[in-house]
């Protein structure tokens, strides 16, 4: 009973307490007596447990643990503990009345009488089931984040300490830098970066500015384990607890070598682009000043050869023209180089061993150096075939021994080689629109004063020559350079101050066999009787060209655009050839006329000039297959040469004119027809080819005039075409089969949609273009009817 007695004393020595215990919800607090058995319950023991006081006290507290730790006897060894040092405190999951569990914090106090006898136990509770949950949750995180650092491996993550060692280490630093963690942490970070960068104290800058700024962002070279350097995007940030007071550093690295070479890759194709962009301008600014001044050229060099036949025995005179035929070709070869450096000069390509055409040059190339310059010449045995223009091949190589004549003052050794190559990926990679390869290969080496490097690169832009104002246009070097590029090759220059230049030249190779090269004939101008039909919208050139044809002996026919060359086609009048302009204003284009023109003349011949020919006959920088081009400024040689090759090479001559039936043109002879034609041309040519049949003929260009010539009587046939102006043909055969039906009609067009209405008049029909021959028919046809 002392016992009991003591313990009450205890519960009751300080009585102002119990309110206080009594009010707090929070936490459990309640006492054991010394066996362990509730003896008192406060109201958060109610909230926490569930259990009403008189449900509980006198149980055992045993009855608040899981089985499991009742098994092991944890409640007992709990109070054993408590009893032996004062003091039991754990965390762990309790059992609440329903079943349910949470997880506690628990205190048990070993409680004592003045006299140090154990009384029994004070018991306090905490509910941390949010807070071991919120724990939970953030460990997790804190794990899932760890995991996420290390496993990330296009990024290196890392920690440095204040002092800028390296602290941890994920798998992307690993991978990136190439460090295993156990060889880099304890290292100080600046082991990345470029022996000058830590020279200039780039990692010291770093750490300054994020600790300053709490952050630093830099991109630059960073260098891995192995020594090879690479690109990084690189933050740093500065880490302070929550007082603010340093703690180290995150750094972020990431490999950025692909995306700056991307960025390079794409800043060389814009400066393609741009380059591309430049050369088009000049091209199509080229292109109209080549049209115009070769037009202007043309004009000019036509006149002077005219006058030249004029003034033949007055030497003075003719030194004058032929000093001022020397300033045409001058000019014509100016406009020539603007066009092939911009890539429009028209190619006429030949598969050719250059080795054969170099050989073919030497004669050419000794007048053009002098006698003081040693030409050497070096064709490798086997050399491959190319695919390219003989003629602007020579040109090249010919600008280029001029250039280097120049180079070595008059006095030097020239060397040509031919040879071939292979261009390699890694070549290819470095230049513009090359492809790897096999090549021919043509280096031009001198031994003059040499390029210098810093205007090297500005050698093939036009007019920038390093040579004096009389010596030379600039453009000598841009010819070739736009030859080679619109060959699908490619031209390299190596040069060095004092020791000469060597300019190579890639041409692709061809894998056909060699074509036969014609050589152009000489000897006497040659022209002919055939009749030519000249097509220019430029007067004075077509004046010009109207009178060199002529001079040759040619009958010539002219119109000023395509659409007019096409009325004559359509007019019947036999041409054995068609000399037209390439570039002509209007709706229908030059090649649009040859096709048209030999749909109705099978037989007819076509022969292009011009100063410019855009992509009209040309396409890929080659002339259309079949395709005959006279360049402008021509020479009345070059001219009667052309013709006559273009005649003889497709076989044809004008067909003779005139009826292979003399009886039906007796039939014919002495009957008048009225011919109703709008068009002039037409209406002259029609009119000598009923006259040749032996007809008699009326003219009249509109059905008005036609109804006057009827009233007098005096027709057998109306030949009207269809497209009259105001009152069409059509009605006009109407009115005059109700007014006169024993006339002959005939209705000339190119639409055959009237057959059905001509047929309902009993009216003949002729499709235009017409010809003698189905124009006699069809009159023959009409008299056939004639009652």
């Amino acid at each position: 009973m002392e016992t009991s007695s003591s313990f009450e004393a205890a519960q009751s020595s300080d009585g102002r307490y119990r309110l206080l215990v009594e009010a707090i919800t929070d936490y459990a607090i309640y006492m054991l007596d010394r066996e362990g058995r509730v003896t008192s319950w406060n109201p958060g023991a109610r909230r926490f447990k569930g259990y009403e006081a008189d449900e509980i006290i006198g149980r055992h507290f045993s009855i608040f643990y899981t089985d499991a730790e009742r098994a092991e006897n944890i409640p007992a060894l709990a109070l054993a503990e408590a009893e032996r040092t004062g003091r039991f405190e754990r965390e762990g999951w309790r059992v609440r009345k329903d079943g349910s569990q949470f997880w506690a914090h628990v205190v048990i106090d070993a409680i004592r009488s003045p006299e140090g006898d154990l009384v029994g136990f004070a018991k306090i509770t905490r509910d941390l089931t949010e807070r071991r949950a919120a724990e939970t949750k953030l460990r997790e995180s804190e794990q899932q984040f760890r995991m996420l650092v290390h496993s990330v491996t296009d990024y290196a993550i890392y920690m440095l300490d204040v002092d800028g060692h390296v602290a941890s280490w994920n798998a992307g630093a690993q991978r990136i830098k190439g460090y295993a963690p156990e060889e880099i942490i304890g290292r100080h970070f600046s082991n990345f970066y470029t022996e000058a960068d830590r020279a200039a104290g780039l990692p010291r800058t770093g750490l300054d500015t994020a600790t300053r700024n709490g952050r630093w962002e830099n991109e630059g070279q960073r260098v891995r384990k192995d020594g090879t350097a690479f690109w990084a995007h690189v933050v740093i940030d500065a880490i302070r607890d929550d007082d603010g007071k340093l703690v180290g550093f995150a750094k972020v690295t990431r490999d950025i070598t692909e995306r700056r070479e991307a960025e390079a890759a794409l800043q060389a194709a814009q400066a393609t682009m741009i380059r591309s962009q430049k050369l088009e301008a000049i091209g199509q600014l080229t292109g109209g000043v080549a049209h115009d001044f070769n037009n202007l050229l043309q004009v000019i060099s036509g006149n002077l050869q005219l006058l030249s036949k004029d003034i033949a025995g007055n030497a003075r005179a003719e030194m004058r023209v032929q000093s001022a035929l020397a300033g045409v070709a001058r000019g014509s070869k100016l406009a020539s180089q603007l066009l092939a450096f911009a890539r429009r000069q028209p190619l006429e390509p030949r598969v050719v061993n250059a080795g054969r055409l170099i050989k073919g040059m030497d004669e050419m190339l000794r007048r053009a150096l002098g006698g003081e310059i040693e030409v050497e010449t070096v064709v490798a045995g086997g050399l491959w075939n190319s695919l390219i223009d003989p003629d602007q091949f020579e040109n090249a190589v010919l600008n280029l021994a001029i250039n280097a004549r120049d180079a070595m003052n008059g006095d030097g050794r020239l060397t040509i080689e031919a040879s071939n190559a292979f261009l390699d990926d890694d070549y290819v990679r470095q230049h513009d629109e090359l492809s790897a390869g096999q090549y021919v290969m043509i280096a031009v080496t001198d031994t003059g004063t040499g390029i210098p490097a810093d205007i090297l690169e500005r050698v093939y832009e036009p007019f920038f020559t390093t040579k004096t104002e009389d010596k030379g246009t600039g453009l000598g070097l841009a010819m070739v350079y736009g030859f080679l590029k619109q060959s699908g090759g490619h031209v390299k220059i190596y040069s060095e101050m004092g020791s000469g230049t060597t300019v190579k030249l890639y041409f692709p190779r061809n894998l056909a066999s060699e074509d036969a090269l014609v050589t152009a004939p000489h000897g006497e101008i040659e022209g002919g009787e055939e009749t030519v039909l000249v097509v220019e919208d430029d007067d004075e050139v077509r004046e010009v060209a109207v009178s060199m044809l002529t001079q040759l002996g040619y009958r010539v026919v002219k119109a000023k655009d395509a659409a007019s060359a096409l009325v004559v086609v359509d007019s019947g009048i036999p041409i054995d050839l068609i000399f037209t302009d390439v570039m002509m204003p209007g709706a229908l284009r030059s090649p649009e006329l040859a096709r048209k023109a030999k749909e109705r003349l099978p037989n007819v011949a076509v022969l292009f000039t011009s100063g410019y020919t855009q992509n009209a006959i040309v396409h890929g920088g080659r002339l259309d297959p079949g395709v005959e081009l006279l360049a402008k400024p021509y020479t009345r040689e070059a001219l009667a040469r052309k013709i006559r090759h273009v005649l003889a090479n497709q076989a044809q001559r004008r067909v003779a004119q005139g009826s292979q039936h003399p009886a039906n043109e007796r039939a014919l002879k002495g009957t008048t027809v009225l011919l109703v034609e709008d068009d002039d041309l037409i209406r002259l040519t029609s009119t000598e080819m009923l006259s040749d049949i032996g007809c008699k003929v009326r003219e009249a260009s509109t059905a008005q005039e036609a109804l006057k010539i009827l009233d007098e009587g005096t027709v057998d046939i109306l030949l009207t075409d269809v497209g009259l102006p105001g009152v069409s043909g059509l009605q006009l055969a109407r009115d005059v089969y109700a007014r006169w039906p024993g006339l002959l009609l005939v209705l000339a067009t190119g639409d055959s949609g009237v057959k059905s209405e001509a047929a309902r008049l009993g009216a003949l029909f002729i499709m235009k273009p017409y010809t003698p021959e189905s124009l006699r028919l069809g009159l023959e046809q009409a008299l056939k009817k004639q009652p």
